[in-house]
């Protein structure tokens, strides 16, 4: 058995605990301490490490710890690296990146101790590793990431399962301006508490994440079906596994309405915005459960009975800054309440002035990150 930690962005954590449990990953009582800022712990095996990978929606990796230990200097830090089990991770020669902070630690020098535990996996494997420098944002496949972290003298080292962080499922080679993470949007849809079975409403749908993340959904789609993940470069992957998941993941596909009577709603008054979420929804695979319009948000025609209105409209600190959006928000407000009542809603922003123009009885105090910028997820129900 190993410990895994889910990271997740700030703010989510209740959500992907959620996530663990549905998936028999994480005991519905939640083991002690399970819940931690940043991320799930939980402990679990290959089946564990695959299974997060292949189904969790708003995690951003999944770490496995290799070793805690107390790390006071160098040669004791290389010595402790250098027993843990890196062969089941690493293989010789294979390049890697190492991510270090240090905390209130007598070893307080990053670039020195990342030399040292590099030093450990040669000692451990008989040849240096090929040591890369590597961004979260860079594209192609990462080398395999190592973390450690050295917070008052204890020295925590973890290896990355995923590779590209999970919000990349592959399918958003489009995006129109301020795109929404993939695992922040469906972050929102279980925040919200959307019911698949119900009608969605997302009228400020920029290049579709929101709409596309719920038709995979309730569509029963895995998110990590169709892209490589780090662990299928371990020496010890076991393909058959992970082939026999994945088969079972596809038969958990679910058939759904198609256009002319689909339940979810996306629009914008950009169409090139829509060109991008269309395309952006054909290569998830989920462009027939989606019905895309160009249209203002004044002229939204909700399907009949309650639902969810889930979106991130402009907020000024991205798009528009100079712009007035006082006026967007409380025409937002109004079409809600003529067009939508007794829907759900939630709405991401990061200022509490515009939310007030909608005039929508809102809690407030889920706090989240997007693209750097402290927001919140405004949830409540339209008057």
């Amino acid at each position: 058995m190993y410990s895994i930690f889910a990271v997740t962005a700030p703010g989510l954590e209740p959500f992907t605990a959620q996530e663990l449990e549905l998936l028999g990953l994480l005991k519905p009582e939640k083991e002690p301490g399970s819940v931690q800022s940043g991320g799930i712990a939980y402990a679990g095996d290959l089946h564990g490490i695959y299974r997060a990978n292949l189904w969790l929606r708003s995690a951003s990796r999944v770490l496995v710890r290799l070793g805690e230990f107390e790390a006071i200097g160098f040669s004791e830090l290389r010595k402790r690296a250098g027993k843990l089990e890196w062969e089941h991770f690493v293989k010789p020669g294979m390049p890697i990146s190492l991510r270090v902070t240090c905390h209130k630690s007598r070893l307080y020098h990053s670039d020195g101790v990342a030399q040292r535990v590099a030093a450990a996996i040669g000692d451990r494997l008989g040849s240096l590793p090929q040591v890369l420098k590597f961004s979260d944002e860079d594209e192609g496949q990462p080398p395999q990431l190592v973390i450690v972290r050295l917070a008052h003298d204890i020295c925590t080292i973890s290896i990355d399962s995923s590779g590209e962080l999970l919000h990349r499922r592959g399918y958003r080679l489009a995006t129109a301006k301020a795109p929404l993470r993939e695992s922040l949007a469906a972050g929102m849809l279980l925040a919200a508490s959307w019911d698949p079975g119900a009608p969605l409403l997302d009228p400020f749908c920029g290049s579709g994440t929101i709409a596309i993340e719920a038709a995979m959904l309730a569509a029963g789609l895995a998110p990590g079906e169709r892209r490589h993940f780090a662990f299928m470069d371990w020496p010890g992957y076991e393909a058959g596994l992970w082939e026999s998941m994945t088969a079972r993941a596809e038969k958990h596909h679910r058939r759904l309405p198609t256009a002319g009577r689909a339940h979810i709603l996306a629009s914008d008054r950009d169409a090139g915005a829509i060109e991008m979420a269309h395309a952006n929804a054909e290569r998830a695979g989920v462009a027939g459960l989606i019905e895309f319009t160009c249209q203002a948000v004044s002229a939204i025609q909700p399907p009949p009975g309650p639902g969810w209105i889930v979106t991130n409209p402009p907020y000024g600190l991205r798009v528009s800054s100079e712009k007035d959006l006082r006026n967007l928000y409380a025409q937002l407000g109004n079409v809600l309440r003529a067009k939508c009542p007794s829907w759900q809603v939630a709405i991401l922003c990061s200022d509490l002035k515009l939310l007030s123009q909608a005039h929508l009885p809102l809690d407030t105090s889920l706090h989240l990150v997007n693209g750097g910028i402290s927001v919140m997820l405004a949830r409540g129900s339209v008057g």
